[in-house]
């Protein structure tokens, strides 16, 4: 199947990517367990970063993005879907858009929007089914915003915190660009010109920026 092979962007076969999966090789452990696993792992030992956006192609490498402390949605995801495939459970990116409700005023101060694109997620193939799943926000970052940290027990989507745990509005899907067998960059790219036209006055090649 082709959302097990290893490309530039899932990277899986080094070393950075074997160490993150090590403890989930054993033969004794279901698919489930494995997936849920990584899962938690990427959630929540990579710090959410939405700010800090990188562009050029070799920061999109999950071996890259495993030397790092912290992460935007996208590259969390590319870094989940590596481990997954390592351990021979197709996976694939799946892009949107989003709108933040909570805590957005540095993002609308920088961004000009409350609005996040493009935004990453998982597609994950369990139980001959294909779930959605973000591990976009770490648990100490809810556990701050009070919100519920998303929980996935392999079985069910587990990708999108509607409402913060005071029923306030936290977040919605806004726009699906659906899913992807490998990174796409090119299209990336064109999604943070039209929407953050403000952020660049040149029609260069974007490749990194610090907000």
């Amino acid at each position: 199947m082709k959302y097990l092979t290893t490309t530039y962007y899932f990277d899986f076969e080094d070393t950075s990517i074997q160490k993150l999966i090590a403890s989930c090789k054993d033969n004794s452990i279901s698919n489930k367990e494995k997936a849920i696993a990584v899962y938690n792992k990427v959630r929540d030992d990579w710090k959410y970063d939405p700010y800090s956006i990188s562009l050029s192609k070799e920061n999109f490498r999950a071996s890259v993005i495993a030397q790092k402390t912290s992460g935007n949605c996208v590259e969390k995801s590319i870094l989940l879907i590596a481990c997954l495939r390592a351990l021979e459970i197709p996976a694939r990116l799946h892009l949107g858009k989003v709108k933040n409700h909570i805590a957005v005023e540095r993002l609308t101060e920088k961004f000009g929007s409350n609005e996040l694109t493009p935004h990453g997620m998982v597609n994950v193939f369990l139980n001959e089914k294909w779930l959605k799943l973000s591990p976009a926000f770490n648990a100490s970052l809810c556990r701050k915003f009070n919100v519920t940290p998303l929980e996935f027990d392999g079985e069910n989507d587990s990708f999108l915190q509607q409402y913060n745990d005071n029923g306030s509005l936290f977040m919605e899907y806004t726009a699906d660009y659906g899913h992807f067998e490998d990174v796409p960059l090119a299209f990336m790219k064109r999604n943070v010109k039209e929407h953050y036209p403000h952020i660049f006055d040149t029609d260069e090649d974007i490749t990194e920026f610090k907000l």
